[in-house]
């Protein structure tokens, strides 16, 4: 049985071992490990696991900062699979230096490497797949192969490669906002693809910003959590402190927001932590390139667009609304993170849906028969950056119904690939959708959360909340 896996992060790869290791075939399609947003990872792990910690601590911590829209079913059955996420990754020789607390959490259970956790995952999940015998093929899935609302596998640079089951696992479409941490090739293709071959997508207005992004000479970076956590200070060019640090992520970027709003420039002031060249290796090393020394220098930071919470509408076992197709990691939403993401669940979450999708697919044992070649369409891209600049400046950290309105209506005029449109119409649709503040979804027409809206949005093509 053959078994397709689109991304090559660790979500895709975790699947990919675990389906490798029940006998099953498997092809992994990506743009090489180095370009996915698991390699950039910096801050670590979220495992409940040392004394004093507990499933429900990290359960209420991750409802509380996913502001009481998460599925707690979901919540439970992801943070109970923990363990096993731990020993999954100690099996195959992996060794944590130490865990850290970061926002939103009530104990030090960030299990981190050097600050690069996601590089060295990566790469162990890479040379154990490829042990195991795992095909890798180089590029990019440019669309999924559907008929009749079952998957028959992917299209790759115009070639049909057939499957029995097909895994989405490309990450989410922070890479559809104009400043981004992550890679830019992240647009969630596949997420609107699948939108429109009849798979809704959930959640799609809730996009996390995170607070501390550093838009350099070289390209943007990300200024770890974990930065904070060890004791660096926001302040503005005055020198004033005008927020708790270690405050859920969309307090922290709205507060910088506000401070930039009213003309001021933010720092991060890191000169107080010892050794950060040695605890920061990357963050540091990108600093120096740009002549700061974060020991005596002030980092200029800005929210940046980091996760998306939304994606392909998945259920418990990760099969999403087309037969034979499932969805894992970022790519998908069955609401595990609620309104707001609490930092470092997103790389349990990778593992343990990798681990999961597996179970899924041997339990089912999905075939398809050779089949006529399903419809391959060819979109170009067309004008990306001017879906990008829109999302920036209409569905950002910020919102308005006079502003999400204006720009439903500009998108209309962008010609570019009509899946990138309708996930971007789906993002607008959505926080217009739900007139509250919540999580990362801030309406300033709203500002209040509002009982009525406690439920999650779907997008079929048309908002429905």
């Amino acid at each position: 049985m053959r078994v397709g896996i689109a991304g090559d992060g660790i979500a895709g790869l975790t699947s990919a071992i675990a389906l490798a290791k029940r006998g099953f075939e498997v092809t992994v399609i990506g743009p090489g490990i180095r370009r996915s947003n698991s390699y950039l990872a910096q801050a670590g792990i979220a495992f409940p696991l040392l004394d004093g910690d507990s499933l429900e601590a990290h359960v209420l911590d991750t409802i509380k900062a996913g502001k009481y829209l998460n599925d707690r079913e979901t919540v439970w059955s992801i943070i109970s699979k923990a363990s096993e996420a731990y020993d999954f990754l100690i099996s195959l020789g992996l060794k944590f230096e130490t865990s850290e607390t970061e926002g939103g959490h009530s104990f030090h259970r960030v299990f981190t490497i050097k600050n690069e956790t996601g590089k060295h995952v990566t790469k162990l999940l890479y040379l154990r797949a490829r042990e195991l015998g795992v095909n890798f093929v180089k590029g990019h899935v440019e669309e999924l192969a559907v008929k009749r609302r079952k998957a028959y596998g992917l299209f790759v640079n115009g070639e049909f490669l057939h499957f029995d089951a097909t895994v989405v696992a490309s990450g989410g479409f922070s890479g559809l906002f104009r400043f981004t941490a992550g890679s830019p090739a992240n647009t969630g293709l596949l997420i609107g693809d699948a939108v429109m071959k009849g798979a809704p997508a959930r959640d799609l207005e809730f996009v996390q910003f995170h607070p501390t992004g550093y838009i350099g000479r070289r390209g943007v970076f990300l200024i770890s959590e974990a930065v904070r956590g060890a004791g660096a200070k926001l302040v503005t060019e005055d020198g004033e402190r005008f927020v708790n640090e270690l405050s859920t992520r969309d307090i922290v970027a709205r507060a910088i927001y506000r401070q930039m709003q009213s003309g001021k420039r933010v720092f991060l002031d890191a000169r107080s932590i010892e050794n950060f060249k040695r605890r920061f290796p990357q963050i540091y090393a990108f600093l120096r390139k740009d002549g700061l020394d974060p020991s005596r220098d002030l980092i200029p930071v800005s929210p940046i667009a980091h996760y998306t919470m939304g994606g392909i509408a998945v259920d418990l076992w990760y099969r999403t609304g087309i037969r034979n197709l499932y969805a894992i990691g970022e790519a998908m939403s069955n609401g595990f993170h609620g309104a707001n993401r609490l930092a470092s669940n997103s790389l349990l979450e990778c593992i343990v849906s990798g681990l999961e999708v597996a179970r899924t697919i041997a339990r089912e044992k999905p075939r398809c028969r050779e089949v006529k070649e399903p419809a391959y369409h060819g979109y170009e891209p067309g004008d990306v950056e001017s879906l990008r600049e829109l999302l920036w400046n209409h569905a950002g950290i910020v919102r308005s119904g006079e502003g999400l309105r204006t720009g439903l209506k500009k998108l209309e005029g962008i010609e570019a690939d009509p899946r990138l449109k309708l996930l971007a119409r789906g993002v607008l649709e959505c926080a217009l959708a739900r007139e509250e503040s919540r999580g990362s979804h801030y309406r300033e027409d709203f500002p209040e959360m509002r009982k009525a809206f406690e439920r999650p949005s779907l997008f079929d093509g048309r908002c429905r909340l």
